[in-house]
């Protein structure tokens, strides 16, 4: 779709309250015609004074259908005028502010049965929502807008029926109560759950058996650690070849790295061109660690090419990480198009690429299979390097050559582009993420340069992040940090600090992790459900205090810090957290067999108690280099403890010998006599599930 796009005039003719706002998504909306507040406790008290209905409309920067409807709409004086007459209007940035708009996601998705963005919700004076979708054609806006409004007049008790009953379906939506069963583990469950999973399998072109695909890491993530530990060869075939098809089509950007939010069609050809941080860094450790299984050398290539994305775009002179690129760029025409800044014509890239056009046109397919529409093409792959030089008996080091010779030339091209607009603010959960996503890329690569920007960003949020009273901030931009961090926040924190301890050794990042979870007990958690809410009780409470438990393209904020008290439970023998991390799982396990796809991070979590799972403490003077030396053995389930010096640290207490570094392999507290080597200690380790 393409939208005119005029030069920004000296001086605007609107001027909104979001002027004041930092988030690049509600700077966007400041200068419509639309009367836009930012969700605050003045902007709702107004509209409590004045009785009007609250229109919440909810998206981000990166969104290629919220800049649609701004065009549309609410740069339209007309519909802006019906907005402003009728109601208090809210614009929400998705990505600040995740906890609304969980809520009037959910609200959306109980009225209409789907979901997305832009979100648009109306709701009473008090924030109690009875009506909403996504987005809306202008006619159908202004419409449905009128109606609205003549209805409140003429029989507000209505609305407030609606309100009532679809604010009991919010609350009702994500109920969970305390499973108080005794929890059995069995790999039984692991299996019924995969068979009925397996279902909706796309094995020919990878992914589920559907459109839109999007590349749902922490679900592969699972799926190749179970295919892996029990050896079982179909499910391997399924999830590497989804792993290619990603990795070989369009949703990779072939020139410039890293990968795009989802794609539209079924063989991962033409994306939602928008790049989002929390995508790519969770595709990082999964090719990372699929790498280090297969030691397939395209997905060392994806990893490397999209960390020199990130590198490159995505990362600050403080060591944060920016958010997201815009689907959404300047055309030749000077038209917003979608994709305008990564496809090509047929002709350019002739001029471009010169004599060795022809070889080119085969490696990315510029013929019929990489076609997109109005002579343009998304460059995709159908073979690998190895593939790809043996059918065109051209040597593997030649096509190398030409490839990064094409890739340079293309992208210093593609520089002279409009840019997409950048999302510039860096969130806390996804700055852990991609923290997470550099040191499982270092743990398997052993490239220094990965340590020294994932220690940059840990240090990034423990000094600008973390505040004085030990809690989190959510959102960091131009120096300030501000927004009451969120569980996600926390959790993907602690996460990212235990893997920290694990590569450096360095203590303080352990005890870190577990400072931040001894506030999510104090601040987060539910005693009476055994799991913790996504909003602190520090909170101004919105109509619901949600707790999160569907996995999605991000893990849920319980799955993720149930892992981590399982294994902090380990290092600091605090049975408090071990029972928690069981009881969290044991809540949700009776939805786990029927519904995998939305609990695969749970998965870990329950593979790890249905198994051996190891305690390596290395203790001495070679402890960093038997760590390195360890690392290239996939063993997913296990934590590691080591030391340099001596330590009272549980797992490494009473172990340190001066002359000599051992590896002790141990099992809920009980271990195999220490050895001196990783190759003794490996054959110590249960690897394959019996």
């Amino acid at each position: 779709m393409l939208i005119s796009c005029s030069q920004k005039p000296k001086k605007f003719k609107h001027t909104n309250e979001l002027i004041h706002e930092t988030s690049p998504y509600l700077l966007q909306h400041a200068h419509n015609p639309v009367n836009w507040h930012a969700w605050n406790e003045k902007t709702l008290a107004l509209a409590k004074k004045e009785n009007k209905l609250i229109l919440i409309s909810v998206g981000y920067s990166a969104c290629h259908w919220c800049h649609v409807m701004e065009r549309e709409s609410f740069e339209n004086d007309s519909v802006a005028k019906i907005m402003n007459e009728n109601f208090i209007n809210i614009k929400i940035d998705r990505e600040e502010r995740p906890d609304i708009d969980q809520i009037y996601m959910t609200a959306v998705q109980l009225l209409t049965q789907s979901g997305g963005w832009p979100l648009n919700c109306v709701a009473l004076p008090d924030g109690r929502p009875f009506w909403g979708g996504t987005y809306f054609p202008k006619d159908q806006w202004i419409s449905n807008l009128t109606k609205i409004a003549e209805l409140y007049k003429k029989d507000p008790k209505k609305l407030e029926e609606y309100a009532e009953n679809l604010t009991k379906g919010i609350k009702d939506s994500e109920t969970i109560t305390l499973n108080s069963d005794k929890p059995l583990y069995t790999k039984k469950i692991l299996e019924t759950t995969v068979q009925n999973w397996s279902k909706s399998f796309d094995h020919s072109l990878g992914g589920m058996n559907s459109a839109p695909k999007f590349p749902m890491p922490n679900n592969y993530h699972f799926l190749l650690r179970y295919a892996e530990q029990t050896d079982n060869v179909e499910l391997k075939k399924y999830t590497n070849n989804t792993l290619k098809k990603m990795a070989l089509g369009g949703l990779f950007d072939q020139i410039g790295g890293g990968f795009a939010r989802y794609s539209t069609d079924k063989k991962w050809h033409i994306p939602h061109f928008e790049k989002m941080l929390y995508d790519n860094a969770q595709l990082v450790s999964l090719y990372s660690d699929a790498y280090l299984i297969t030691k397939d050398e395209l997905y060392k290539e994806t990893v490397y090419r999209t960390l020199d994305f990130i590198e490159r775009e995505l990362t600050n002179k403080e060591g944060a990480f920016y958010s997201s690129l815009d689907a959404d760029s300047t055309n030749e025409h000077n038209e917003l198009e979608e994709g305008a800044f990564y496809v090509w014509t047929q002709e350019d890239l002739k001029k471009i690429i010169g004599k060795d056009f022809a070889l080119f046109s085969k490696y990315y397919n510029i013929n019929d299979f990489g076609f997109w529409e109005d002579n343009k093409y998304n460059l995709i792959r159908t073979l690998n390097n190895k593939e790809f030089s043996k059918q065109h008996h051209i040597t593997l080091s030649d096509l190398k050559n030409k490839v990064k010779k094409w890739q340079k030339i293309l992208l210093k091209e593609r520089g002279e582009k409009e840019r997409p607009r950048l999302d510039d603010k860096s969130l806390t959960s996804w700055n852990a993420l991609m923290l997470k996503g550099y040191l499982d890329a270092y743990r398997v690569f052993d490239e220094q340069n990965y340590l020294d920007i994932a220690l940059k960003n840990a240090n990034f949020i423990k000094h600008r992040q973390i505040r004085k009273d030990g809690g989190l901030n959510h959102n960091y931009k131009n120096g300030k940090s501000n927004i009451n961090g969120y569980l996600i926040d926390y959790a993907s924190v602690i996460d990212a600090y235990i893997s920290l301890y694990e590569l450096t050794l360095d203590q303080q990042w352990l005890n870190t992790a577990k400072d931040l979870t001894d506030y999510c007990y104090t601040h987060f958690y539910n005693e009476k459900l055994k799991m913790f809410y996504f909003t602190s009780d520090e909170d101004k409470n919105l109509i619901t205090r949600n707790i999160e438990i569907n996995d999605n393209v991000i893990p849920a904020s319980n799955s993720i810090l149930a892992n981590s008290l399982f294994k902090l439970g380990l290092y600091f023998e605090n049975k408090t957290y071990t029972s928690t991390s069981k009881q969290m799982l044991n809540n949700v396990i009776p939805d786990i067999e029927n519904y995998g796809i939305g609990y695969s991070n749970w998965l870990q979590l329950y593979s790890n108690l249905t198994s051996e799972f190891y305690e390596i403490a290395v203790v001495g003077k070679e402890a960093p280099a038997k760590i390195k030396e360890l690392n290239q053995l996939y063993i997913p389930n296990k934590i590691i403890a080591g030391s340099t010096i001596p330590s009272d640290e549980p797992l490494l207490k009473n172990r340190f010998s001066k002359n000599k570094t051992m590896l002790y392999i141990c099992v809920e507290g009980t271990c195999k006599l220490p050895v001196s080597s990783v190759k003794k200690a490996s054959s110590q380790l249960n690897i394959l599930i019996q």
